[in-house]
């Protein structure tokens, strides 16, 4: 049976680190401890990386509409 993409995101909460692709061409890793229906999302232990420089967030909050893919990290 086909999984429904909310429910795909479902397992990976809590899980492995996820990267967010956000409008703008900015990535960030973490990882995802909530969503909702609009894709806002909720990730700990953030970080993105900026000209060579890493800045680290404890919680971070994307609004949804920044949101161009989410997908599991590869590490």
């Amino acid at each position: 049976m086909t999984q429904r993409p909310l429910e795909i995101l479902d397992k990976a909460l809590n899980q492995k680190p996820v990267i967010v692709s956000l409008k703008g061409g900015r990535e960030i890793r973490g990882v995802l401890q909530g969503y909702d229906i609009h894709m806002n999302l909720v990730l700990e232990n953030a970080e993105e990386e900026t000209d060579g420089a890493v800045s680290k967030f404890a919680t971070l909050i994307v609004r949804g509409d920044n949101v161009i893919y989410i997908s599991p990290s590869v590490n």
